[in-house]
């Protein structure tokens, strides 16, 4: 069977990791969740002590990136690939909200992004990938096959969010998952180095309303027809 590169982007909150984790499963592809490397390199940078009141400490950051190893290792209990940041296994800790809060900030930095989108084109260099984020299919893999692009209202999303992070026994406000929501929506979309937008070639999915099987078959089927052409 033909391999393709399946790039899917779209607004925090929208169940791309999920989408993506089910797709690469169903055709057996690897799986690559970009915003769990930011969210890495966002927590190295808390932990250094680079990040202070919500703002980040570029310069040190910058200066550091040669100490950030990330790695992808699968776990087969779970069935998908978790984090790692310099040998430890991360995942659970950069779910959370406070790394959540500074993710888009260091996610905009011309370097970070230079760094971590050379990582992901080796890793899709060989097609039979599905690769989630916010730029796969304008930056990362302009020439993907397909493109899905997901959004869904603000309001549905932070409630989505508010239930997994309660679920994980995180103390949180729904007003404060909504601001959290809005305020990621706007640093990814209008940020000056490869900003959150639809590529021209890709397949939209409001999710709002729509129930997590029936997006799941409807993609299933895009992929199918690239694959089979």
């Amino acid at each position: 069977m033909k391999k393709i590169t399946i790039a899917i982007d779209g607004f925090s909150s929208t169940g791309k990791s999920t989408l993506a984790k089910q797709l690469a499963k169903k055709l057996h592809y690897i799986y690559v969740d970009t915003g769990a490397m930011y969210r890495a390199v966002t927590l190295f940078a808390m932990r250094a002590g680079f990040v202070e009141n919500s703002k980040i400490d570029k310069i040190p950051l910058i200066d550091s990136l040669d100490a950030i190893d990330l790695k992808f290792v699968f776990n087969a209990d779970l069935g998908f690939a978790e984090m790692f940041l310099n040998g430890e296994n991360v995942e659970k800790e950069i779910r959370t909200m406070p790394v959540s809060k500074n993710v888009s900030q260091v996610a905009e930095l011309e370097l970070v992004r230079k760094k971590l989108v050379g990582m992901q084109q080796i890793m899709g260099a060989d097609k039979g990938m599905v690769m989630d984020g916010r730029d796969i299919g304008t930056v990362v893999f302009p020439d993907a096959e397909l493109k899905i692009f997901m959004t869904a209202s603000p309001e549905k999303r932070a409630v989505r969010r508010y239930k997994e992070l309660l679920d994980r026994g995180e103390d949180v406000k729904y007003a404060d998952i909504l601001e959290n929501v809005q305020k990621r929506d706007y640093i990814d979309s209008n940020r000056a180095i490869s900003p959150l937008k639809k590529a021209d070639d890709a397949i939209e999915f409001d999710n709002s309303d729509l129930g997590l099987e029936d997006q799941f078959q409807r993609i299933y089927e895009h992929a199918l027809r690239f694959i089979n052409k």
